[in-house]
């Protein structure tokens, strides 16, 4: 797949999940102090967890906002060293 092609914004959609009282509770809880809504903090984090796995990817909304995700976890960054 070209570069490009990967740099498309296109729709995703997710429906019919069902999870316990629990998680719901805290993923509401963890999107709120993030600032954003649910939809955009489960997709920043399978982004994250994407890259986190080895997936090459660039960004999940546009372009570059991925760049903050360390691409190496468990490797101690010079900043925090």
């Amino acid at each position: 797949m070209s570069a490009n092609r990967k740099q498309v914004i296109v729709p995703v959609m997710l429906n019919g999940g069902r999870v316990t009282l629990g998680f719901r509770e805290a993923l509401f809880a963890a999107a709120a102090r993030a600032g954003t809504s649910v939809n955009e903090y489960v997709l920043r984090s399978a982004g994250r967890q994407l890259v986190e796995n080895g997936f090459d990817l660039d960004g999940v909304f546009d372009p570059g906002d991925l760049h903050a995700v360390d691409k190496h976890p468990g490797r101690v960054s010079e900043q925090a060293a």
